[in-house]
């Protein structure tokens, strides 16, 4: 789950049925004004992202987060994510697509003791990403692993029922998320501890 459904915030819908026609749909605001007609036809729009942090050896999520949806949103709470992390006296590597490869990001992350093994975003413009990460094997073993996070992320979607989920707020929906990941690495466990030398 990258991301989840909702509604407009502060908005209900009433709909009633009409014995001669569609179905007819009137929104109101909290205050109880009528805002202009909405058709039950049109499209749903992106609230919130859900991000997890998954470590490379397992495949099971360390750490989710549900935010807003925003231009850029996902750096700092990767950011965030990582804190926990940073202090290590030997660096650790973040494997991230090409959204995150902003010169800010791959910077900070630096800067708290994480090699960025993001993905390089060449189109149109210099990647952050240089020749000191990619020259390494482990640049390319991290491209590969980072991807695994989909299955999760497929799983959560599917079987965990967040492709579009019935829950309003930011609260209730992060709430389901963190529970889905929690099944998710549970229903993981059994095959990795069979796996186990």
């Amino acid at each position: 789950m990258h991301e989840a459904l909702c509604r407009p915030s502060g908005t209900t819908l009433d709909t009633c049925m009409p014995r001669d026609g569609p179905p007819i749909t009137q929104r109101t605001s909290g205050l109880g004004r009528p805002i202009p007609e909405l058709s039950l036809a049109k499209e749903a729009r992106l609230c919130y992202i859900g991000l997890g942090l998954m470590e490379n050896r397992s495949g099971l999520i360390v750490d989710a987060r549900l935010t807003r949806v925003s231009c850029h949103a996902e750096r700092p709470a990767a950011l965030d994510m990582m804190e926990p992390w940073t202090h290590r006296s030997r660096a650790i590597t973040l494997g991230a697509d090409k959204g995150y490869d902003a010169a800010d990001f791959v910077e900070e992350l630096r800067t708290i003791n994480v090699r960025p093994h993001v993905a390089q975003n060449e189109s149109g413009r210099r990647s952050a990403i240089d020749k000191r990460t990619t020259r390494h094997p482990s640049y390319a073993l991290s491209q590969r692993i980072r991807k695994r996070i989909e299955e999760a992320f497929g799983w959560i979607k599917t079987v965990a029922g967040l492709r579009q989920t019935k829950l309003r707020g930011l609260a209730k929906v992060d709430w389901a998320f963190t529970f889905a990941t929690a099944a998710y690495n549970l229903v993981r466990a059994p095959k990795l501890i069979a796996s186990a030398p």
